[in-house]
C-alpha cells in the first residue's frame, strides 16, 4: 500500500508538510466564524444609520397625528366660533376649520413619507453578501482571493481604505 495513515501530516514529496483533514476543517471553521462576525458587525453599523432616519420619519408621523388630534379640539373650536362671529353659518364655519386641519395633517404626513423614503439600503453589506461565494472558495488553507473588510469601532476597512458609516 503506497499511502498509509502514518503518512498523513508528514513531509510530502518536496519536503512540504501537508495539513491534515482536521487542520483544514479547523481552519475553515475559524475563517467562517471570522467572516460571519465581520458581516454581522458591518450590517449592524449600516443599519444604525438607517434606523436613525426611520426614527425621524416615524417621529414626524407621530407628530402629525398628535397635532391633528389635539388641535382639532382646541384651535378648531376657537376658529369656527370666530368665523361664526364674522357672519358665517355655524356648520359652515366648522367645516372650513376641519378642512384646514386635514390639510395641515396631510402636509405633515407627506413630510414623514419623504423622510422615510430617504432611508438608505445597506449597500456594502449586500455587496459583500453577493461576493460571499468568491470569498469562501480558496486554493490553500488560510489564503483568500480577496481581502475581507474588517469592522472596528463603526468603520469598515478594506485594503487600507476606510469606509465611514
Amino acid at each position: 500500500m503506497a499511502h498509509s495513515a502514518q503518512t498523513r501530516g508528514t513531509a510530502g514529496v518536496a519536503g512540504i508538510e501537508e495539513p491534515t483533514v482536521g487542520a483544514l476543517v479547523q481552519s475553515a471553521m475559524a475563517d467562517m466564524s471570522t467572516l460571519v462576525r465581520a458581516e454581522i458587525e458591518l450590517a449592524k453599523t449600516e443599519m444604525t444609520t438607517s434606523a436613525k432616519k426611520a426614527g425621524i420619519g416615524a417621529g414626524a408621523f407621530g407628530a402629525a397625528g398628535v397635532v391633528v388630534a389635539f388641535s382639532t379640539f382646541f384651535f378648531g373650536i376657537a376658529v369656527a366660533e370666530f368665523l361664526t362671529w364674522l357672519g358665517l353659518i355655524r356648520w359652515i364655519s366648522y367645516l372650513i376649520v376641519w378642512f384646514a386641519l386635514v390639510v395641515i395633517g396631510a402636509i405633515a404626513a407627506l413630510f414623514g413619507r419623504r423622510t422615510i423614503k430617504k432611508i438608505d439600503k445597506p449597500e456594502r453589506t449586500l455587496e459583500s453578501l453577493r461576493e460571499l461565494p468568491d470569498v469562501m472558495h480558496r486554493e490553500a488553507p488560510g489564503a483568500r482571493h480577496r481581502d475581507v473588510p474588517t469592522v472596528v469601532n463603526g468603520q469598515a476597512e478594506l485594503r487600507g481604505d476606510n469606509y465611514v458609516v
